[in-house]
């Protein structure tokens, strides 16, 4: 345990944060598996809505540094991809 007053804080506000990006790294997860599901099943309208949740959750990841660059073009690619084949 930090003895510095600074420390102390930063402590708290680095276990706030590693709650946040886990819960903003689940959801993303868990919107790329429920369009992935609906591609699967071949639901052309709910697939197209979770492809926007699941963009969307992407991005927010991206932009909090909690995934990289790469990654983010990937997932986005291979879900929109799969969604354009079933149309």
């Amino acid at each position: 345990m930090p003895n510095i007053k600074s420390a102390k804080k930063r402590v708290k506000t680095d276990a706030k944060k590693r709650i946040s990006n886990r819960e903003d790294l689940s959801g993303m997860r868990t919107a790329i598996k429920k369009t992935q599901k609906e591609i699967k099943n071949s639901n052309l309208t709910n697939a197209e809505n979770n492809l926007k949740d699941a963009v969307k959750r992407i991005d927010k990841a991206l932009k909090n540094g909690i995934i990289k660059k790469n990654k983010a073009a990937r997932d986005k690619s291979k879900l929109m991809k799969a969604v354009n084949k079933i149309k």
